[in-house]
């Protein structure tokens, strides 16, 4: 039996993982799958990042967990052909690459980036230990749990820190590190971390499965994703410019509305009435509260790229 960390480790990103043999977008749907529009919400952060560099030559574009890499090529089709031609798209991925669609892929992080890194539900896929009743939970292949060890003196302060209360908790340490390597190589630009998360006033037991399009339990044997929500509250780098929001909060200041189109374009244009119908419901799904909406985006920059439009001008804080 192993940690529950080094378990998920195992199923996911081993040999036989499942990561290493399944395509994401065959088990779930994510923001990206929802609309173009996700994309669209990115290029213009991304614009916002190059203005404020002043056009530097070189555009760094990072997509963490890339997959088949539908985003990063969503946020370039969106983009100025001026500006796109400056930008170097990376899309990091452990899985094999797909062989000449444009896209430069890497098994890790460039050492050095200027530009804009967008992580869409990657961190919620580093794996973390589980504890309870201030143990460490071991778990089998088949799913069965058993107790272990104490935690170590470093996981035993995130958890005094950061999940105050509870039985059972996830220790997410692991995502905090992977935060803050990415964010030591941003030499300049913004990082966003969007995923499903909670505070540590929310904090609750999350880990959880899936396979084709469904909740599975969360059994460690490569035939489904392992996943539990992000505390990106304890993932912040001290120091840095931070916005913590929500998807709805945030998508709405890329200009993601849910508006619906005047009914008179119904008469003199229905092809754009539709189409923009179409666009009002991608919209309203993607800032749905009770769904996608409510996500956490997790927001800093570095190298005098400000984001302070962005923190004046949203409703509150993630809850």
């Amino acid at each position: 039996m192993l940690s529950w960390r080094k378990a998920a480790e195992h199923a996911l990103y081993g040999p036989e993982g499942f990561y290493r043999r399944e395509r994401p977008r065959d088990h779930f749907r994510t923001s990206v799958h929802v609309s173009p529009l996700f994309a669209g919400a990115f290029a213009r952060l991304l614009l916002d990042v190059d203005a404020q560099l002043g056009s530097p030559p070189v555009l760094d574009l990072i997509d963490m967990g890339a997959g088949c890499g539908s985003l990063l090529r969503g946020v370039l089709a969106a983009l100025p052909g001026d500006v796109r031609g400056r930008v170097n798209a990376v899309a990091v991925e452990v899985a094999e690459r797909p062989a000449e669609d444009g896209l430069t892929w890497a098994t890790g992080l460039p050492e050095r980036i200027t530009g804009l890194v967008m992580a869409n539900e990657w961190l919620d896929n580093v794996p973390v230990d589980v504890v309870e009743d201030g143990r460490l939970v071991l778990v089998a292949p088949d799913g069965t749990e058993a107790p272990g060890p104490v935690p170590e003196a470093a996981d035993l302060a995130w958890l005094a820190r950061w999940w105050p209360s509870g039985e059972r908790a996830e220790i997410g340490r692991p995502r905090d590190l992977a935060w803050a390597d990415l964010l030591g190589r941003l030499d300049a630009g913004v990082a966003v971390a969007a995923d499903y998360a909670h505070t540590v006033a929310t904090r609750r037991p999350t880990l959880m499965g899936y396979r084709d399009g469904g909740t599975v339990p969360p059994v460690p044997d490569g035939r489904c994703d392992i996943t539990a929500h992000v505390a990106l509250d304890a993932c912040a780098v001290p120091g840095e410019e931070t916005v913590l929001t929500t998807q709805r909060d945030a998508l709405r200041l890329l200009g993601v509305a849910a508006g619906r189109p005047p009914r008179e374009l119904a008469t003199t244009d229905p092809r754009s009435y539709l189409r923009a119908l179409s666009r009002t419901g991608e919209a309203a799904e993607l800032t749905d509260p009770r769904g996608l909406g409510a996500f956490g985006w997790l927001m800093q920059s570095k190298g005098g790229v400000s984001l302070k439009s962005y923190g004046d001008a949203v409703s509150g804080a993630m809850e």
